[in-house]
């Protein structure tokens, strides 16, 4: 039997990029465009009429943005989303990265003028593919008035030491699930937190600037040979640059991709491993692949606490899920409870 063809509902403005983008998916057997739009509004009428596996969607729309029309399709008619964008400056961007935080999977920019046409139609079909097969979550943002209260300060047996730095590893879905747990974490934070989320260029330049106005904690690209502050403030790894912890210091290396990425989750929580030993903390959010659940293992082999985000709550059950396959988290705990429980273990005040 033939396998069912992956419908797809393309929405761009520009009819010139719109039939470029059709034509590039209709090349290949395995896809079927549904239907066309050239502004969010129409995009949610036939979202909702033709229930397609997936969207690729412009920001800059008339009528109604990308970002509004994602925040509504993810809110009523959850279906994957691929940004396909030319935003590069400073608010595009942000746009961009509210997108990502209220459910989009993942964001591709446009073909440029000196790109190969053959390339770049071969990058958005293998895009659409490996999308549409996510069976994407009503956003959490609707569901945090429901949330179950936080687990207690932490026990059974996890960390005696003093935990001294807390290292945060994020994905696909990693944006809006890093900003909750990063609003459950109370200011001051009494340890720095580092942080790895896979977000390439263009798109990774501005996100520790949009992250910093998103919470109380101050937000940034951590500098190469800088000491690890003592406390507060999230440090984060630059895109294409590993970011590990040795001697104190923060530093970044262009080591070989792990799992296909760079940075890597796993580097970075090795290196907590064996700098901090059981003064380490990890958490592993939502994400495809399988990125960070080794280092989380090295982390709780030192004795450190380790916490994976649940399934129901994950909009991808993937590097979560091979951390708790592996043993890997001394708890494995929904999105909203993961803030409260990471402050509760490292002593800061509510």
């Amino acid at each position: 039997m033939t396998a069912p063809r992956i419908r797809v509902l393309v929405v761009e403005d520009s009819l010139t990029v719109r039939s470029h983008l059709c034509s590039a998916l209709r090349a290949d057997p395995a896809i079927e465009v549904v239907a066309e739009a050239e502004d969010g509004r129409r995009a949610i009428e036939l979202c909702r009429a033709l229930r397609p596996d997936i969207v690729t969607l412009d920001m800059m729309l008339p009528v109604m943005s990308g970002l509004a029309a994602t925040e509504y399709i993810m809110a009523y008619c959850p279906t994957p989303i691929l940004i396909v964008s030319s935003s590069t400056n400073r608010g595009e961007l942000f746009k961009t990265y509210e997108a990502l935080a209220a459910g989009a999977l993942d964001v591709l920019e446009k073909p440029r003028a000196d790109e190969a046409s053959l390339e770049w139609n071969r990058k958005l079909v293998a895009a659409v593919k490996l999308l549409s097969g996510i069976r994407v979550i009503t956003h959490p943002r609707a569901r945090l008035a429901a949330a179950r209260p936080p687990g207690d300060a932490p026990r059974s047996g996890v960390q005696a030491a003093r935990p001294r730095v807390l290292g945060i590893g994020a994905s696909t879905g990693g944006p809006g699930a890093v900003v909750e747990v990063l609003r459950g974490l109370p200011w001051p934070f009494p340890l720095p937190v580092l942080l790895v989320l896979h977000i390439g260029e263009p798109f990774g330049t501005a996100f520790a600037e949009w992250l910093d106005g998103q919470t109380p904690h101050s937000v940034r690209y951590a500098i190469d040979g800088e000491a690890v502050p003592a406390e507060g403030g999230v440090l984060m790894a630059r895109p294409d640059r590993h970011l590990i912890l040795r001697g104190g210091r923060l530093l970044w290396t262009d080591d070989a991709e792990r799992h296909f990425c760079r940075p890597s989750v796993d580097v970075l929580f090795e290196s907590l491993a064996r700098e901090s030993g059981a003064g380490a903390m990890a958490a592993l959010l939502t994400g495809m692949g399988r990125d960070g659940a080794a280092g989380m293992l090295e982390v709780r082999r030192a004795g450190g606490l380790t916490v994976a985000q649940d399934e129901a709550t994950s909009v991808v059950y993937g590097m979560p899920r091979e951390a708790v396959l592996l043993d890997a988290a001394v708890r494995v705990l929904p999105l909203s409870e993961i803030g409260p429980f990471l402050a509760a273990a490292a002593g800061a005040r509510p």
